[in-house]
């Protein structure tokens, strides 16, 4: 005669109340971190949930407030861009912003975006997520003009919660470093080290708004120390490095005497060391050279280059936090990153 197996049974809160000696209702609210209950309490009932093996089922909790405790995360690339060519600094704000919302309780959920095929942003609608943040290249405007419109759409914004790092557009609730005053480091650093005939590789009308601020800084900087800004702009549609060779070409051609460049990011900044390598142009002996997001090649080129270094774990506590708070209804003025001058090889004095 086959032996009968005991039936499996599913704890419940109930069960753990029971253990506890407390009612269901106080077990909700200790497991649910609930400040009203005591604190001996709360770790009666957490030791009575060992022990019988009980966890929370986030289904029905979901269920009873109407929230997913999920943020979603897009990515938005350059069309038909490989996934392992994306700018190292995206991966870097992606791995902070992640590590915010965990800090905070929430997962995220995240999706590379290129293309009609597969822009979606509609995780609140579709419950997938309480809220969106976006970050990425400013290279794709039909990206972000899809994100705009669905912002706008949405009962004005009203009924969607998100915000994006970097945005070419100035309405929609951003976060960016602060690019003034890293490019005012950066420039401010190149002259204290001797140099007075630094030119800036960047542009003005790009839609990385950030490149503007740079060039902003270093002029500001530039003409507070009685030195003339140079300009050397960025070819639009290229790959940053490309930018920085071609940026690099244009100004040994000028013929314009230089002794230091201020690249308005870390990647054209070795775009234009590699091509100055290559034409035997010593770094930093001859020209001193300085880019701006602390991405880790920077760290690794030769020679290593000096570059302005977002906070990255700021950046991402930053963002996660106005997302909440929009969520929650509540103000977050704060939009700026708090950057540091990081000093390497690329511009020590000889």
């Amino acid at each position: 005669m086959d032996k009968v197996k005991p039936r499996a049974f599913r704890v419940t809160s109930f069960d753990v109340a029971a253990e506890a000696g407390v009612s269901q209702s106080t077990v909700s609210r200790a497991l649910a971190g609930d400040p009203v209950v005591s604190e001996a309490t709360r770790l009666r009932v957490a030791e009575a949930a060992r022990k019988l093996n009980y966890f929370v089922d986030n289904n029905a909790a979901r269920l009873r407030t109407g929230k997913t405790g999920t943020l979603a995360v897009v990515v938005i690339c350059r069309p038909d861009e490989d996934r392992k060519d994306l700018n190292p600094f995206t991966y870097a704000l992606l791995g902070s912003i992640c590590a915010a919302a965990s800090a905070r309780g929430y997962e995220t959920l995240v999706s590379f975006q290129d293309g009609p095929a597969n822009l979606s942003g509609r995780y609140e609608e579709q419950r997938k997520a309480d809220g969106l943040i976006v970050i990425g290249t400013t290279q794709n405007g039909p990206a972000w003009d899809y994100y705009r419109d669905l912002g706008r759409s949405s009962e004005d914004g009203a009924g969607m919660h998100w915000v994006c790092w970097g945005s070419p557009y100035d309405e929609l609730e951003w976060i960016r470093s602060d690019n003034h005053e890293g490019a005012r480091l950066a420039t401010g650093h190149l002259i204290e080290r001797g140099c007075g005939k630094i030119a800036c590789i960047g542009s003005l009308d790009s839609l990385q708004r950030q490149f503007k601020e740079r060039y902003d800084g270093y002029a500001e900087r530039m003409e507070r120390a009685g030195l003339e800004p140079w300009l050397v702009e960025i070819e639009h549609g290229l790959s940053r490095e490309e930018q920085g060779r071609r940026a690099a070409r244009a100004l040994l051609a000028s013929g314009r005497p230089c002794d230091a460049i201020f690249a308005v990011c870390d990647e054209i900044a070795l775009g234009a060391l590699r091509e100055l390598t290559e034409l035997g142009i010593k770094v930093p002996q001859r020209i001193a050279l300085i880019g701006f997001d602390g991405i880790r090649a920077s760290a690794n080129a030769m020679p290593p280059l000096s570059t302005v270094q977002p906070d990255f774990t700021a950046a991402g506590d930053l963002m996660v936090d106005k997302l909440l708070a929009a969520i929650a209804g509540e103000s977050h003025e704060q939009r700026r990153v708090p950057v540091t001058l990081v000093v390497r090889e690329s511009t020590r004095r000889g």
